[in-house]
């Protein structure tokens, strides 16, 4: 091979004016993905309307378009099932070749087919049938079509492969079973002397080695390759040419280049050009690159342009619920752009995904590992070799992919370790994910402590392939905060991958268009099938934010400075910004109707290299002291903001606490009506006001009825405060009406109460004042025993039926509900929602959210709303979590098992404690932040208190 320098301008006229020149030409067979389609003639042997020929979609999924049976793929778990559905499915179609490709090279090519496909044109085989449904692959038609005519192909599907090694891959595996031409045909026509396929190993620094097929050659061609920024098309490029011999690999160093990296995925077109001897240019193709270097270092890690990588990673499955597999454009971009949102930058899956979506990652900056289909078994050998090459041979080129997967948990043929690195001329590092494999460390669902000599107690790099498993409700976000906190702390750690990204709810044509997750197999998304946004998904959001605020609490002494770190790979956090807001939160006792923004402005971030801690200040502070305005508020929120102008996480943080702000709202207020008094019956204890009468049962002192007394209408909150998480037992009640007109009510308790006063202001309002866990003895009679070991839930509870109910309106920390291992991604705020049932993950139409039950944290005040029987209350205490009725459970769960741990009894809860849901493992195997509580009482401690108050007028 040798070099001969060519004038850059004459090159790029030569380049621009296309003498000769000859671009490789497509023709659709069909249609380009979920919503662009071309009919097709289709007859299916066995299921729905099977037997007799019809009309079907392409691409597509026959068992969508009304065809066959659905089959999910552990089929062979059900008993008395011997078989998934084993339909065959011919496709028919005519179609014209131009004219002017005559004397060109034609290929017909097939992006993905389900699963076995034997192939006719004009009644003559196209080849051998292609067996593996995730994977692109052609037949040379050259002499089979008619130029200038019509031609026709026939196309046999079998679902079901002849190849037990395939079925065994693809088809017993925990996803769905689908049929059919689900990506797309299409024709390609090259000229005879033309580029064949490229591979482009392009590094960092701008060295390139472009690996060359070369078909029809003569002798004395050259090959000129031209590189410009993507898209730039009015850009004069670089270019470069070569005289072809005996080589088929050339090398260039490209000056000034910008490297590709997930934070700035910059993007190179290289148009590859070649001449024949006469120097005629004959073909061009174009190829889109980065330039980019991927290491693996063992011991050490994964390195990307000499950046040790942490990836922040999910799995996600090529779906989407009206198609099956077959998506677009449109939805690989929309996933793309949610996974950024979450602030995550990488991606796995168990198969090739679509090239659209690698080509998104590309873009938009998320790496990916790309994976040999074999979801718990391998391909043989000679079937897995075929299908190593056909994947890399389509997705050598694209930046995004640091790392080949050959199959997942025990789905490896290690015969075809080898040919990874045979047809990736990078060479980039091959992975068996769940094993502990050539020095990279991929166990799945790793306990918080896991394990004797591996992870955190290991000498390999280490990165979970699975991990958080995000079953309904459970996984995800629930846990991470711990989890992150100890992997980010090693240095061996290279990130790890959520399992994961959507629910795959597949519309079943056969029930109707009803969702069907297929029982507790598949709502494993952080969002929804149609990408409705699940409570994890913030909570990941804002664990996973590249500008990390440290625990931050606004007292007196807050001067507008706070710590910062910069949790980016490749960005200074000058490139950033963050911006503040003070809000005030008006209650309904002051009648607010909504948030309002006292004062706004920017917030000075320090010039942090990644990994680097620092001091950012607001703005206002820096420049003329403390604002007059800031106190005045309730709540600071704080904005970031990446380089390109996208929030990356908004947190917030209380000015002022549930206790001085309630102070304040009840300060403003005059107490009007007259005052109030006390009745007391052989069974009831009644305080009176001119709004609202308060009944309490004399032997528990709980709330018996609550009458409004402006309509005489009962509002149904009552049967409480019964003790959750601790025994109390009455030992005294005594009322009384005191000069301020107050009716008064003081219960005393042994057990984990010491007592609960009640007063009825003249006004209607209602106070409990709670003295809890102010005894270590608990005033005796329980053997010290009085509370729960595991304290899981502590508090009080209610009784309020959820008929009465049509939505909420408060004030605290939402608008999702939470778990104690799943607070982040809740912000303080004023919310409102409506009523629902919604079953996370589990639905036979689109999802509700967020879920209206739960418990929702921090809370300051709520309004209970309903047609006759609504009402408000508020907390003095800080830290209170509102438990708002009992989630249902998912009726498609494994075996009955509950997903969620066991709710308070009641309806309506006070909570000082709630408990953490589990993630895949028990909830023992997580981290501390996902443990019970234990409570420890000692001589002299003053307790905790829980104050409420109650407007039921």
């Amino acid at each position: 091979m040798k070099y001969q320098p060519v004038f850059l301008f004459f090159w790029f006229l030569l380049l621009c004016s296309g003498v000769s020149a000859q671009q490789t030409e497509r023709q659709y067979l069909s249609g380009t993905g979920l919503n662009n389609t071309v009919t097709w003639r289709f007859r299916c042997s066995e299921g729905r309307n099977s037997g007799k020929w019809s009309k079907i979609e392409v691409p597509s999924q026959w068992e969508l378009q009304g065809f066959g049976e659905y089959t999910y793929g552990r089929w062979y778990k059900k008993k008395g099932v011997k078989n998934p559905s084993m339909e065959e499915g011919v496709y028919r179609r005519t179609f014209t070749v131009p004219a002017g490709w005559k004397g060109k090279n034609i290929r017909l090519w097939f992006d993905g087919v389900m699963t076995d496909t034997e192939v006719l044109v004009n009644g003559f085989s196209a080849g051998e049938t292609h067996r593996g449904g995730f994977y692109r692959f052609s037949y040379d038609v050259t002499s089979m079509v008619k130029y200038g005519a019509s031609n026709k192909i026939e196309v046999r599907v079998r679902k079901h492969s002849d190849n037990k090694s395939v079925n065994a891959a693809e088809r017993k595996a925990d996803w769905w079973l689908f049929g059919g031409i689900y990506r797309p045909v299409w024709l390609e026509a090259k000229p005879e002397m033309r580029i064949e396929h490229i591979a482009v190993d392009a590094r960092a620094d701008g060295d390139m080695r472009l690996h060359a097929t070369l078909k029809g050659l003569r002798g004395k061609e050259k090959l000129v390759a031209a590189l410009r920024l993507a898209g730039e098309v009015d850009e004069t490029p670089q270019s470069r040419t070569w005289e072809i011999g005996h080589d088929s690999v050339f090398t260039h160093f490209w000056n000034d280049i910008e490297p590709w990296t997930p934070e700035a995925p910059r993007l190179y077109d290289l148009a590859v050009s070649l001449l024949n001897g006469e120097g005629e240019q004959v073909h061009q193709t174009t190829v889109r690159i980065g330039f980019r270097t991927v290491d693996f270092r063992p011991r050490d890690g994964i390195y990307l342009n000499g950046t040790k990588l942490v990836m922040k990673g999910i799995n996600r499955h090529s779906f989407h619920p009206d198609g099956g597999r077959t998506t677009d454009k449109e939805i690989s971009i929309q996933d793309a752009l949610l996974i950024k949102e979450m602030n995550m930058n990488a991606v796995r899956s168990h198969y090739p995904p679509d090239e659209h979506f690698l080509d998104a990652c590309d873009s938009l900056g998320l790496l990916y590992v790309d994976e040999l289909a074999g979801w718990q078994n391998a391909y043989d050998t000679a079937t897995g070799g075929k299908l190593v090459k056909e994947m890399i041979e389509r997705d050598v080129n694209h930046p995004c992919i640091v790392l080949w997967s050959n199959g997942n948990e025990g789905g490896w043929n290690t015969a075809t370790d080898k040919l990874f690195h045979l047809y990736d001329p990078q060479h980039r590092h091959v992975i068996h994910p769940w094993a502990d494999f050539d020095e990279l460390d991929t166990h799945h669902y790793p306990a918080f402590l896991t394990g004797v000599g591996r992870f955190t107690n290991g000498y390999k790099v280490f990165m979970p392939t699975e991990f958080m498993h995000g079953q309904y409700d459970q996984g995800h976000g629930a846990g991470l905060e711990d989890f992150w906190a100890r992997y980010t702390a090693h240095p061996l750690f290279a990130g790890g991958f959520m399992w994961a990204y959507s629910d795959e709810a597949v519309r079943r044509a056969d029930r109707n268009g009803m969702l069907d997750s297929e029982g507790y197999n598949a709502p494993d998304g952080i969002v929804g099938p149609y990408r409705e946004k699940e409570g994890s998904f913030y909570s990941v959001r804002e664990i996973w934010s590249p500008i990390k605020v440290e625990p931050l609490m606004v007292t007196s002494s807050f001067k507008g400075r706070f710590l910062v770190t910069n949790r980016y790979l490749f960005t200074n956090l000058k490139q950033c910004s963050m911006r503040y807001r003070i809000l005030s939160c008006p209650s309904p006792l002051m009648g607010g109707a909504g948030v309002c923004v006292v004062d706004s402005g920017a917030v000075e971030l320090p010039p942090l290299e990644p990994g680097e801690t620092g001091y950012a200040c607001m703005a206002a502070w820096a420049d003329r002291g403390k604002p007059k305005t800031f106190f005045k508020g309730d709540v600071l929120e704080l904005e970031a903001v990446a380089p390109d102008g996208k929030s990356v996480c908004t947190r917030t943080y209380p000015i002022r606490g549930a206790k001085n702000y309630f102070d304040a709202q009840l300060a403003s207020l005059r107490v009007t009506g007259e005052g109030g008094n006390v009745e007391e019956t052989d069974s009831l204890v009644i305080l009176h006001s001119a709004m609202v009468d308060i009944s309490f049962r004399r032997s528990d002192a709980t709330v018996c009825s609550v009458l409004r007394k402006r309509d005489h209408h009962i509002i149904p909150l009552k049967d409480g405060p019964l003790p959750v998480g601790m025994q109390m037992k009455l030992v005294s009640l005594t009322a009384r009406t005191e000069r301020n007109g107050d009716a008064v009510l003081c219960a005393r308790y042994r057990g984990g109460a010491d007592s609960i006063v009640w007063r009825l202001r003249p006004d209607g309002l209602l106070k409990m004042d709670a003295v809890l866990l102010n005894r270590a003895s608990g005033g005796g009679g329980f053997d010290d025993a009085f509370t729960d070991e595991a304290v899981l839930n502590l508090g009080f509870t209610f009784s309020y039926p959820e008929e009465e109910c049509t939505g909420m309106r408060w004030m605290g920390r939402g608008p999702y509900r939470v778990w104690k291992n799943r607070i982040p991604g809740t912000n303080y705020g004023i919310w409102q929602k409506d009523f629902n049932n919604t079953i996370t993950g589990e639905s036979t139409d689109r999802l509700v959210y967020p879920e209206f039950k739960g418990y929702h944290a921090n809370l300051y005040w709520a309004v209970i709303l309903g047609e006759k029987s609504a009402f408000t209350v508020y907390s003095a205490t800080d830290g209170v979590f509102f438990r708002v009725f009992t989630p249902e459970e998912p009726h498609g769960r494994q075996d009955g098992i509950h997903t969620m741990p066991d709710f308070p009894s009641g309806d309506l809860s006070f909570l000082l404690d709630i408990p953490a849901i589990r993630s895949f493992k028990p909830v023992s195997q997580h981290g501390p932040q996902s443990q019970p509580g234990i409570i420890r009482i000692k001589k002299g401690d003053e307790g905790l208190r829980l104050g409420l108050l109650f407007d039921f007028r």
